[in-house]
């Protein structure tokens, strides 16, 4: 086939740039925590990731055990449920036998209708957690409502603690909400209803916010979040909140579901607000499986961010999806195998080998990329597919280094990735 030369000059196509997320929101930065744990949220700090727990607070043990796995899977900070008085009277054991692991992630107490006694009953409690989370919507009701939420405030500002103020759609601040739609349905142009409860979830948030500045929280302390379980509304809810306020600011789809399903939502919704610039902290609230494993949500935290560019956590693993070239398994478990092993090994990884999670490895099936997608990455294998010479090239920094053959190809692949991490980030490479 020929193709016939330009004669005239075609115009590309007017595009809008592509090269990276809109500027971050400016937002004010908070400190939680304190020592070598604390953690920055805000002031243009590294988007952080966080997590919280599902076990009863009152049993020390299993809260101990998820907080460390929570922690040690990458959440920077980990919230837990304090409900009733045997939940606040663990809390300060809790941060003990954390201490004692090495396990320093600041801890947040999750708090509603009752946090202002409980904290005022419990200081140890309230002196051991790190962040206090309230929900405007619940914290108290009518005529109690300030009073407590101010009881709440003043302790955060006793302690020297950060305040996240929570507003969510399933317990929105009903007052508020009525009257906003009493106003509305007055309205000559009158909104739709899920306008107007985006409106007052927007503003129980910053009303709420403004009301602890009053009472004497600094504005450094102080973090808010406004979650509903839809993806369009929390992408327009957060808009608002950027657009009004520059409190720092916890994404977070609540109830995103479970599966796969949670997954897409929470990636989607967020996904779009990181690439506006919108947000210091993330949640993947995920519901696991019977027993599951509950460090799975931190894991997509910090893929959703790797994935964008945001923060780099773990070497990358590139694999393809397999078609009728790759009827073999050998580079899908190949491609598994990788990938656990490097998030097994990450841990003791990042104090033997400063910037490994910045490695690409690539694991592909056949000849038609395999070896194209190989070079892109630092060290890359391509498995032969059907019908190929059973043989499989290895290319290391985007050059053919060595051809592996036989039923040990696993095996010395992974050999050579961790040679080729000592060499990279070992303590002999040049810097």
């Amino acid at each position: 086939m020929t193709y016939a030369p330009m004669t005239t000059a075609v115009p590309l196509p007017q595009v809008a740039d592509a090269s990276g997320p809109a500027k971050r929101h400016r937002t004010v930065g908070v400190r939680v925590g304190s020592g070598k744990g604390a953690v920055l949220v805000g002031g243009g700090a590294p988007i952080v990731v966080q997590s919280m727990t599902n076990t009863d607070t009152a049993d020390i043990e299993a809260t101990v055990r998820q907080c460390a796995a929570l922690a040690r899977a990458g959440s920077e900070i980990v919230r837990i449920t304090v409900d009733r008085e045997e939940a606040a009277a663990a809390v300060p054991h809790i941060r003990d036998r954390l201490a004692k692991m090495g396990v320093v992630a600041p801890l947040v107490g999750d708090f509603h209708y009752n946090g202002h006694t409980l904290l005022a009953n419990h200081p140890a409690c309230a002196e051991a957690l790190d962040k206090y989370r309230v929900n405007p919507g619940n914290v108290g009701f009518r005529d109690k409502k300030d009073s407590q939420f101010s009881a709440i405030v003043e302790q955060a500002i006793r302690h020297g603690k950060a305040v996240r103020i929570g507003a969510n759609w399933g317990s929105l601040d009903q007052e508020l909400l009525t009257a906003l739609m009493d106003a509305n349905a007055k309205s000559r142009t009158p909104l739709a209803a899920d306008a107007v409860t985006r409106e007052a979830m927007a503003r129980s948030a910053i009303w709420s916010a403004e009301r602890a500045e009053e009472i004497g929280l600094a504005r450094d302390r102080i973090i808010l979040s406004a979650k509903v379980s839809a993806v369009q509304e929390l992408i327009a809810v957060y808009r608002m909140l950027a657009a009004r306020c520059d409190y720092a600011l916890h994404l977070g789809l609540t109830e995103a579901g479970m599966g796969s399903k949670g997954v897409v939502a929470s990636s989607a919704a967020m996904g779009v607000l990181l690439q506006q610039g919108i947000g210091d902290t993330i949640r993947v609230s995920l519901t696991p499986e019977p027993g599951g494993d509950r460090t799975v949500e931190v894991t997509v935290a910090q893929e959703l961010l790797q994935t964008m560019g945001f923060r780099t956590f773990a070497p990358l693993v590139a694999a393809c999806p397999g078609c009728g070239r790759t009827t073999s398994t050998v580079f899908q478990e190949l491609a598994r195998d990788i990938q656990n092993h490097i998030r097994d090994e990450m841990p003791a990884w990042k104090s033997r080998y400063p910037g490994v999670e910045n490695l690409n490895v690539a694991v592909m099936g056949c000849i038609v990329n395999g070896p194209g997608e190989s070079k892109h990455a630092d060290i890359g294998i391509s498995l032969p597919g059907t019908g190929e010479t059973p043989a499989a090239p290895v290319f290391i920094d985007g050059k053919k280094a060595v051809t592996l053959r036989g039923a040990g190809i696993a095996d010395a692949f992974k050999a050579l990735v961790g040679e080729y991490i000592e060499k990279r980030f070992g303590a002999g490479a040049a810097r």
